[in-house]
């Protein structure tokens, strides 16, 4: 079972639904630290994915394996803490996160959950070409040997500087390589290549027949994925003075996009409703 940790409500009376997090790919549980505070008012469980954090001896082989750990992991918690079966949920998932959290909805890995909405920061819907994928695929595999062979801290010097995380000042890249660099490489590759962006199937069209509401949020300085969700046909909520990893660079902002897609207050600011 991966590790995870459960930080209940400071209201015992709370009807909140329970917010369970999944991070990126270099992360843990630990990097919603900064967000808890401001949401005590909900029941919140962190989970290490496989490879990653107290989960880092825990091999994942596909999504599938991977989406059905996260399930289990869930549902002890709602069984550890004495809440009901079918309490509600909200899931977020940031970058593998996200495409972990899209991948369990389409495939129902996550059907015996009360999942009610789904909050996705800077997740990847999926390749929607061949060409695309092998490209991905080289590209993956090319960083998986490095983060195999090399020393964690050279190798995460290198992937701080590609384009995605080009909002991050030098101050805020010093502080993921050394938050980072307690992982250990040879699980951070075989999660990287196990869960590659070529493997996963383009989940738009199925992603809009699942029940659970989908939002997106990304960065304002993300133009990537603000190009991503423009043209996914879901809601999406723009952040402003941030990148790619929002809910590091803004969490007071990010926070306040949960509680307001959790039916806590008005349209959040800069959002967006697109349909196709």
């Amino acid at each position: 079972m991966l590790y995870s940790t459960y930080h209940p409500t400071l209201d015992e009376e709370s009807k909140k639904p329970l917010l369970v997090y999944l991070h990126g790919l270099l992360g843990s549980g630990d990097d919603w630290s900064s967000c808890h505070p401001f949401l005590s008012d909900f029941p919140q469980v962190c989970i290490d994915l496989p490879g990653h954090g107290q989960s880092r001896f825990v091999d994942s082989i596909c999504f599938d394996d991977c989406c059905q750990m996260i399930a289990t992991s869930i549902e002890f918690q709602i069984k550890q803490q004495g809440l009901p079966s079918q309490y509600p949920i909200v899931l977020i998932g940031y970058s593998l996160g996200g495409r972990l959290a899209m991948y369990g909805m389409t495939q129902s890995v996550f059907k015996h959950l009360n999942i009610q909405t789904v909050i996705i920061e800077g997740g990847n819907f999926g390749l929607d070409n061949d060409e695309d994928r092998a490209q991905r695929l080289v590209h993956d595999t090319q960083w998986a040997v490095r983060f195999a062979q090399q020393s964690i801290e050279h190798v995460l010097d290198d992937w701080y500087q590609q384009s995605v995380f080009s909002s991050l000042n030098h101050e805020q890249r010093q502080t993921l390589v050394i938050k980072r660099s307690g992982n250990l490489g040879v699980s951070v590759a075989n999660m990287l290549l196990s869960t590659s962006l070529a493997k996963q199937p383009d989940l738009r069209a199925t992603l809009k027949a699942c029940t659970p509401k989908l939002h997106y949020i990304c960065g304002k300085k993300d133009r990537k994925f603000i190009e991503l969700a423009a043209g996914s046909g879901f809601d999406y909520s723009e952040v402003d003075h941030a990148g790619h990893n929002v809910h590091f660079e803004q969490p007071e902002l990010f926070t306040d996009l949960i509680k307001q897609y959790c039916g806590g207050g008005s349209t959040p600011a800069n959002h967006h409703n697109k349909t196709n």
